[in-house]
């Protein structure tokens, strides 16, 4: 078998496929030759459709900062109602105010809006009301 270039390895002409024990076979040369163009040009056109989608993923419009910013308000919100339930349980919540503390901590995605910036603004206020109540109660005791 000789490599003759980037097409891969050719084998001898009249060469047989060579037979391993267990019937396994190595295909003609001018199979894997049109397999090994085949793999190179779908390398190419793979790295290209790679590029351009990580570029639009980087694209953010005015609609998915919205809704990121309304997805993460909902949490906070609901976070705060684990807490609330968890307290009127008699429970502590320690691990409501851990993952409403891992929530707080999310970047914000600001909006256009000015009200929803508001609302976003009172929630996060609230829920760091809440944990700074937490703590003292965890200082007092």
């Amino acid at each position: 078998m000789k490599v003759t270039g980037p097409s891969g390895p050719s084998a001898a002409p009249g060469a047989r496929p060579a037979r391993a024990s267990g019937g396994f076979s190595v295909p003609t040369a001018g199979a894997s030759a049109s397999t090994g163009a085949t793999a190179a040009a779908a390398g190419v056109s793979g790295v290209a459709g790679v590029s351009a989608l990580m570029a639009l993923q980087g694209v953010e419009d005015a609609t998915e900062r919205r809704r990121r910013a309304i997805r993460r308000g909902g949490g906070l919100l609901d976070r705060l109602d684990e807490l609330k339930l968890a307290l009127l349980a008699g429970e502590a919540g320690e691990s409501a105010l851990e993952r409403l503390g891992r929530s707080l901590l999310e970047e914000r995605p600001v909006d256009a809006d000015p009200g929803l910036n508001s609302l976003l603004a009172q929630i996060d206020l609230r829920a760091a009301v809440e944990l700074a109540k937490a703590d003292l109660r965890r200082s007092a005791a």
